[in-house]
């Protein structure tokens, strides 16, 4: 591994530089006016996978999706085959006031590289082909075979993968996935994510009337509907206690005591997590009564109020409103149904509407949740290759958030060990302004993939699992 490794060291100025190539296209997939970025971005990703030494690389789609770049190197006979995931699509810049340089060029500053998608998830694309080359380019050879996926829609809930899944099932067929998309809880200490919430999501629509009617005219004897909307998603708002949906909780899986014991192990900062949400000082947190955070944010369903309309500020006039929307986000847990959850939610709020407004609702998607044992020879694998290219013991961590094809994947391979290493951290703020990347763990992260495929390749007779 010395050559490896040290190929990593003295190339980390150029996987900076093609990080950088990558954040410079604004592959934003939100908001379908970035079409020709996208493409760009998974041209890039394809010439980049060649230069590192893959092989039949290849732009591929399912249908109208967005491109997927795809690339492998199968030439190691008798070894596992690992599936590496990442994706090449960004989140739009939200807020540009507050970046504190052009979200477009990867920038520099004190310990981090910033820039929308350095960390969520163009970051990943580099730290696996830097991996790859170090071995490509020192060796001529990898100790497993490996199958390379970067998606072009992750950021739309990635709607047509497990149909791309489907449709290229024998090509893409691997023993182990490794996905680096999720969350180190702390700079520096490696992390190995083992459950994902899941999502259930409502468009919520309230009418009264069929026009906007002058507030002189009308005002108090019109039924607002932004008012009427606030009323119904006011009944939603929990304190410091469950939320007040009626059976919510009845499938929700408790944490063992095992897991319990692993969770107070793990450092606890209420300060730090202030600073790092951004929580003014006269706000509390919205934590269950003696609820751990990370109980709250892994393993306890949650309901967020993602975005909310009626009219503009800026065009804004004195008229009683009638209609307003929003969007609930709703992230579950093990063993919630889904489509239970948006029942159970949309009925809830659709009844005894104030004034007797019209509610509708729209589902925006579901995506169940994720969970498995952290154990066997792919972990173990993983864990010594984290503690190598860290020098810190990994910690086995949920996560709040959602990667809805890991477990249907998993399931499409056979079982297959889902292995999800962290990359960003509580400072990266992904999805937010001035995303960034922590430069040190970018390199721990590149070492710790080494580690891994040297690790899965030399288990005794290539077993996985």
């Amino acid at each position: 591994m010395k050559q490896v490794l040290e190929w990593l060291t003295k190339n980390h100025a150029d996987l900076v530089r093609s990080l950088a190539e990558l954040v410079a296209i604004p592959s934003i997939s939100t908001d379908g006016e970035h079409q020709k970025e996208i493409d760009k971005t998974a041209e890039l990703t394809c010439a980049q996978m060649r230069q590192a030494g893959l092989e039949n690389v290849e732009v591929l789609r399912c249908g109208a999706s967005n491109p997927y770049a795809y690339g492998e190197w199968l030439k190691a006979p008798g070894k596992p085959t690992v599936f590496l995931y990442a994706h090449h699509d960004v989140q739009p810049i939200n807020f540009p006031e507050q970046w504190l340089a052009d979200p477009w060029t990867l920038t520099p500053r004190g310990s981090r590289l910033f820039g929308r998608g350095a960390a969520d998830d163009k970051g990943a694309i580099t730290a696996e082909l830097g991996a790859i080359s170090a071995f490509l380019k020192t060796r001529s050879n990898l100790p497993v075979n490996v199958k390379m996926l970067v998606e072009g829609e992750e950021e739309v809930g990635s709607r047509n993968l497990e149909s791309f899944f489907q449709q290229h099932k024998k090509k893409i067929h691997s023993d182990v996935i490794v996905v680096c998309d999720t969350e180190n809880i702390e700079v520096g200490l490696p992390c190995i994510t083992y459950a994902l919430r899941g999502i259930a999501a409502t468009l919520v629509e309230v009418q009264s009337a069929k026009l906007p009617v002058h507030s002189g005219m009308a005002g108090g004897a019109l039924a607002d509907a932004a008012l009427a909307l606030d009323v119904i998603l006011a009944r939603l708002y929990w304190g410091n206690d469950k939320l007040p949906i009626p059976h919510f909780y009845d499938k929700v899986r408790p944490m063992t005591a095992a897991e319990r014991r692993a969770l107070r192990l793990l450092p606890a900062d209420e300060a730090k997590w202030r600073r790092d949400f951004g929580i003014l000082p006269s706000v509390r947190f919205a934590t269950e009564k003696n609820c751990h955070i990370f109980e709250q944010t892994w393993r306890k369903p949650s309901i967020t109020v993602i975005a909310q309309e009626a009219s503009s500020i800026k065009g804004a006039s004195n008229q009683v409103l009638p209609k307003a929307s929003a969007i609930v986000s709703c992230r579950i847990v093990p063993d919630q149904d889904a489509k239970q959850v948006l029942d159970q939610i949309q009925k809830f709020l659709a009844k005894d509407p104030p004034w007797g407004v019209k509610v509708t609702f729209k589902s925006q998607g579901l995506v169940d949740w994720w969970m498995t044992d952290p154990n066997g020879p792919a972990f173990e694998a993983a864990i010594a290759a984290l503690r190598s290219g860290f020098k810190k013991d990994p910690a086995a961590i949920g996560c709040g958030g959602s990667i809805g094809f890991v477990g249907p994947l998993a399931e499409l391979f056979g079982g297959a060990p889902a292995l999800l290493l962290g990359i960003e951290d509580p400072k990266s703020n992904a999805h937010a302004p001035n995303e960034s990347l922590h430069e040190g763990d970018f390199r721990k992260l590149m070492t710790s993939l080494a580690h891994l495929f040297e690790n899965i390749g030399a288990l005794p007779g290539g077993k996985v699992k």
